[in-house]
């Protein structure tokens, strides 16, 4: 504790940052450091396991430290260490999970195991001091799309998933089947920008179908077999033409749940929320009294604040983690499917 306040260390490697925040009374944001593996992965176009956990284990006492350092705190003043447990790569996450763990026992504080989908909406709770339970949250990232019923720390209803590829994979194997790099987001998103012909040339997705949940693998196969058949489209065309039919499912499906539910909050996170075209869709599509919270661009993506953030409700609740909490590939968290 500094200052009469609860410090919390949040720790995250469950994929290809390296990162870790220090937050003060559950919502000031004193640090956070982020270790980026993008340009160690991109001439594999994709994060490959093997190589992430080694770089996580090579930074995450250096990044750890800075973390502190910018935070002007030292391990005494912890109240409590959280890290990312689930969903993940299990070689990545075991590196903050482990050090968490080591923090806890040196100093004798709460371990807190967090769930990685969880922290990404939490995230919207540092910026937003007004947020409040229940909320729809809407998760769009790399490796997930899907839409839940947030009603509490760990109560979270799944409403909706991607019945194959998520968002952010579509985004990725499109920009590789246009040579244009990896990730993908950032690039087909600065592409789509430039595009001066804006001509919707693939078909809206699952317009006929009941539900919430959500398809990308028919988006990819329709992006490609145009390119094959029209080897000289311009690649901005297609672009934006691309982001406009995925984001557009997106937008139909929240307001969707929104309405049915009459849960008029909705939080929008992961990785994919950064894109520019989302953020500016959602505020037009927000007109009938819903209130839509995105977090800033550097919480969107992996990081440790979300993982403090979260860390500071179950340690609200004395709901702690035992030294021997593991890792796993899956999500495993109470009420979360």
């Amino acid at each position: 504790m500094k200052n009469g306040k609860i410090i919390g260390l949040g720790l995250e490697s469950s994929c290809d940052e390296t990162a870790a925040a220090v937050l003060s009374g559950g919502r000031d944001l004193l640090s956070n450091i982020i270790y980026s593996q993008i340009d160690i992965h991109k001439v594999y176009e994709g994060v490959v396991p093997e190589i992430a956990s080694r770089a996580h284990l090579e930074m995450i006492n250096t990044i750890i430290a800075a973390s502190l350092n910018d935070a002007d705190v030292s391990f005494d003043d912890l109240d409590y260490v959280a890290a990312t447990a689930r969903p993940g790569l299990v070689g990545s996450l075991l590196i903050a999970l482990q050090s968490a763990k080591a923090i806890s026992y040196v100093q004798n504080i709460p371990l807190i195991a967090v769930n990685h989908l969880e922290a990404h909406l939490f995230a919207s709770f540092i910026e937003n001091r007004d947020l409040s339970f229940p909320f729809i949250g809407m998760l769009v990232s790399g490796g997930n799309t899907a839409l839940y019923k947030v009603t509490g720390p760990g109560e979270m209803e799944l409403l909706g998933r991607s019945t194959d590829d998520s968002i952010g994979e579509a985004y990725d194997k499109v920009s590789k089947f246009m040579n244009c790099g990896y990730p993908g987001g950032p690039v087909i998103d600065r592409m789509a920008a430039e595009a001066t012909v804006r001509k919707n040339l693939f078909p809206r997705m699952l317009v006929r179908t009941e539900g919430y949940d959500f398809s990308y693998s028919g988006l990819k196969t329709a992006v490609i077999n145009y390119l094959k058949a029209n080897p000289d489209a311009d690649l901005r065309e297609v672009a934006w033409a691309f982001q406009e039919s995925a984001l557009e499912l997106l937008i139909r499906r929240v307001f969707a749940a929104s309405q049915n539910t009459g849960i008029k909050t909705i939080v929008v996170a992961g990785g994919v929320a950064a894109n520019s075209r989302l953020r500016q869709l959602f505020k037009e599509a927000a007109g009938n009294g819903e209130k839509v919270i995105i977090p800033s661009p550097v919480l969107c993506t992996d990081n440790g604040a979300m993982v403090a953030c979260t860390g500071s409700f179950y340690y609200s609740r004395g709901e702690f983690s035992a030294l021997d909490a593991d890792v796993s590939p899956r999500v495993h968290c109470r009420k979360v499917y």
